[in-house]
């Protein structure tokens, strides 16, 4: 079996999400040359002792400081160090890797995914957060740091596998394509009364909690609308979405001659992670191949943004600009960690942003300070999640009869 032209370094950033964990088994099952420097995770302290104990990096960090003693327990005379805190998950993101897989989900991920681009390294971006809060300028320093930023979300990986840079300014649309997620033929009255659990099972796709939920509100792939307006120059108008319940066809790009292009794949993570792993050459693997003649029809629809307003409040956001996409990203994390914990309802979360976006003014952000990307993320993260859990409080007591929405 081939094996990548280079030998990599490389760290894992989320190492035991499901994204971390298709990388693994990717390298494994490809005989890929590659060094772990370090891998990372939350919360999760067994399964990071264990894929440390197997790969042998010379670092395993857990955020969760409080699991610091389990992991060097579970660590004991492996050779492996162990190290605890956000701060260290920050430094193992800049710690001499090559190539380092951005897999935090969330805000939580910016922080590292900036350290990882200012080392140079090449930053497989699978948190969307990162670009959606830091926008233009997480591109900039990985430019400048002498790296790249590569997509690994599955929509954003066909766009870069089939954009040709010489005709970039030629390109009339990038075509985003969704699921339509778990609630795509439910009724709004049905919606209503969704529970967590029916959110979080997606048809197509094994995602994490957070991630899921996104996908049945739709407001995932607003968030990857703004991210690809961002990675690939385009003006909001220029970037659409349409709903494929089949997740064959990832993404199209729309020329001006009336050409489009798509990249087609069944769905799996470990095919556009392949693709970031070994840029600009092709990894090798036992790949699942796509076998049209078995797939059944392909069928598409323009998203109903009356049932899934969440579309709609991203695209505005985009077209905004300034800081709007950030606050849209941290009204999001309060609303569904609030839906995912039974305190509001599923129509609740598009509303909860979309009333958060009206309190919070949409300043601008000084793209050519690199140094301040992450403190004005913060700076905004904050207002945002302060202005959110007002509005959610607002929602409790309109639901006792204390207010009117």
């Amino acid at each position: 079996m081939a094996t990548l032209t280079l030998s990599r370094r490389i760290t894992l950033l989320g190492s035991t999400g499901s994204v971390g964990r298709s990388t693994l088994d990717l390298i494994e099952k490809s005989d890929a040359e590659v060094e772990i420097v370090a891998l990372t995770a939350g919360r999760n302290v067994a399964l990071l002792a264990e894929q440390a104990l197997k790969w042998r990096p010379a670092l395993a960090v857990i955020d969760d400081e409080s699991r610091l003693a389990d992991l060097r327990d579970l660590l004991k005379g492996s050779g492996v160090q162990a190290q605890g805190g956000r701060q260290a998950v920050v430094e193992a993101a800049q710690a001499g890797a090559q190539w380092v897989m951005s897999a935090i989900v969330g805000f939580a991920g910016l922080a590292p995914t900036l350290a990882a681009a200012r080392s140079g390294a090449i930053v497989a971006l699978a948190n969307k957060e990162s670009l959606v809060c830091a926008g233009p300028r997480l591109l900039r320093i990985a430019q400048l740091a002498g790296g790249r930023v590569i997509p690994v979300d599955s929509e954003h990986s066909a766009i870069f596998q089939v954009l040709e840079p010489q005709n970039a300014d030629q390109v009339s649309r990038l075509i985003l394509t969704a699921s339509g997620g778990p609630f795509r033929t439910w009724s709004g009255d049905l919606m209503a009364n969704a529970t967590p659990a029916q959110a979080v099972a997606h048809p197509n796709w094994s995602m994490g909690k957070k991630i899921s939920v996104d996908s049945a509100t739709m407001m995932n792939k607003g968030l990857e609308m703004i991210e690809a307006a961002y990675l690939f120059g385009m003006p909001p108008e220029k970037v659409d979405v349409i709903v494929h319940p089949q997740s064959i066809i990832h993404s199209l790009v729309e020329y001006t001659d009336g050409s489009t292009l798509a990249q087609l794949g069944v769905p799996d993570m470990r095919t556009p992670i392949a693709c970031a792993l070994a840029w600009p050459d092709r990894l090798t693997w036992p790949a699942p191949k796509l076998d049209l003649t078995t797939t059944g029809d392909l069928s598409f629809e323009t998203p109903d943004l009356d049932r899934f307003p969440a579309l709609g409040l991203a695209k505005a956001a985009l077209s905004a600009g300034g800081c709007a996409p950030a606050v849209l990203n941290a009204a999001n994390e309060v609303a569904v960690a609030a839906f995912l914990d039974h305190r509001v309802g599923f129509l609740d979360i598009a509303a909860i942003v979309g009333e958060t976006l009206n309190r919070v003014e949409a300043k601008g952000l000084a793209e050519d300070d690199m140094s301040n990307a992450l403190d004005d993320a913060q700076d905004v993260e904050f207002m945002a999640r302060r202005a959110a859990n007002e509005v959610m409080a607002n929602f409790a007591r309109a639901r006792s009869g204390g207010l009117s929405r």
